[in-house]
Order: C-alpha cells, then structure tokens, then sequence
C-alpha cells in the first residue's frame, strides 16, 4: 500500500521536477504537472485536498480509458476532469512498485526531451 509519502519521495529522486507549495502535493516538470493530491470539490461544501488520491498525468484518452476500464478499484475520474489525460489513483490500491511505474512514466510524458 502506498501513501503521500511515497508520492513526494518517488517524484522528488526524477530530474528537474519542482515541488509546488500546496496542502497536499504537488510535483511538475518544465512547468507541466505530473502527479498531484485530489482536490475533491463536492457540491455546498468547502474544497477538500486529499492526499490519500493523487491526480496522475496519463498522456491521452485511450491511456485514461484503459485504466479506467481495467482497473476501477485503482483509478476513476470526475466530470471535472472530462477531455483531460488525468485520472485520480486511490494509493491505497497500489504498492510502491506499481505507484514507482505511474509516477515515472507521468514525468517522462511531460518531460522535455533533454530531461
């Protein structure tokens, strides 16, 4: 099982990726986001961040669609987040391992070539 701890630790060991003062966390790469906490808005109330669901760059619909389909206990989506390469990943579903994969391929997609 992984947790916001892992999330800061596994973002911040890739190259160039800046931490964004938040309540959660946040990590980007050449200004892109790659992975950061879920910031849960529910209708009347005040917004929540979550650090138990991280929001995860996936590159592109059929990516998110796969994941979606194929893993919902894992990742799920909000109307919010329609027409975006995003899904949220429940942490508590992941081992580090699998948690270590997410976050590296998010980077690399948003990474500049150089990087």
């Amino acid at each position: 099982m992984a947790d916001a701890d892992d999330v800061c630790r596994l973002a911040l060991a890739l190259a160039d990726v800046t931490e964004i003062d938040s309540d959660g966390f946040d990590f980007r790469i050449a200004n892109k986001g790659f992975i950061w906490s879920y910031p849960e808005r529910r209708p009347g109330q005040k917004r929540r961040i979550r650090i138990d669901i991280a929001v995860l760059y996936v590159g592109d619909e059929a990516e998110k669609q796969a994941l979606l389909l194929g893993e919902p206990e894992v990742f799920f989506t909000t109307p919010s987040y329609d027409g975006w390469p995003l899904v949220m990943l429940r942490l508590d579903e992941v081992d580090v391992e699998r948690l270590t994969e997410l976050v590296s391929d998010a980077w690399q997609m948003c990474a500049p070539e150089e990087s």
